[in-house]
């Protein structure tokens, strides 16, 4: 790979590109999708790293009750949308799938399952996005934004082992994320979690990956044909 797609932004742990990845017909383009931890940690000069990286828009995932302050003013020219992935009214969906199973992929499948209308509004973001680069993030960067990373790759596809590798990522960043905090890693317990149903991250990111058509999810929950057209060609470099 020709780029680093870890990006080493001020005051962001989590943030890469997800450029370079092989996909249908030619490569993601670098530039078009970031992921990453809530930027509200990020400095004057991280903000300027996200500037110059390209960045013009931010998908927030996280939840009304999930305030952050933002450490540093964002850039003026900056557009965020914000689009809570979790429904908490949606008791009986967060009875069944929260608390341990959200911070894995074993909540992905019933997700896509239950709220295929919310995964198209917030791939609907980033086609309608102005141009420019998209940030993608939820608190961590690793489950939510994990999920969207997932759909957007796999919809251009890209193959479940890279999805699965990039997922991974999120882990080490994920316990620099946490040190630097003061709280402790929680990936031994992720693991130990996934143990006791018989599970792995790259086993589960596989089911889901070829277990659908997403881009054929994506059309029927309301992206359409044009939507896909325009994702496509905002995500991949044709060879």
């Amino acid at each position: 790979m020709s780029r680093r797609r870890v990006l080493g932004f001020d005051g962001l742990l989590n943030a890469r590109d997800l450029g370079g990845l092989p996909a249908e017909g030619g490569r993601t383009r670098w530039g078009a999708v970031v992921r990453a931890e809530h930027p509200a940690a990020a400095t004057a000069a991280g903000w300027e790293g996200l500037w110059q990286h390209g960045v013009r828009t931010i998908i927030d995932l996280t939840g009304l009750d999930e305030g952050e302050t933002d450490r540093s003013p964002r850039p003026a020219g900056l557009t965020t949308v914000r689009i809570p992935l979790d429904e908490k009214s949606d008791t009986e969906f967060w009875d069944r799938w929260g608390g341990a199973f959200s911070c894995t992929p074993l909540y992905y499948e019933p997700f896509l399952d239950r709220y295929p209308r919310l995964v198209a509004e917030v791939v609907g973001a980033v086609v309608h996005a102005e141009p420019g680069g998209v940030l993608v993030h939820c608190g961590g960067g690793r489950d939510r934004t994990g999920l969207i990373a997932l759909v957007l790759l796999a919809s251009v596809g890209v193959s479940a082992q890279d999805i699965a590798e990039d997922y991974a990522i999120s882990h080490q960043r994920r316990a620099e994320l946490c040190a630097a905090a003061g709280l402790g890693d929680d990936t031994p317990k992720i693991q130990e979690f996934l143990a006791q149903h018989d599970a792995t991250e790259r086993g589960l990111v596989d089911e889901v990956v070829n277990g659908r058509d997403f881009a054929e999810y994506l059309r029927t929950s309301g992206l359409g044909d044009d939507g896909l057209a325009t994702l496509r060609h905002r995500l991949v470099t044709f060879a």
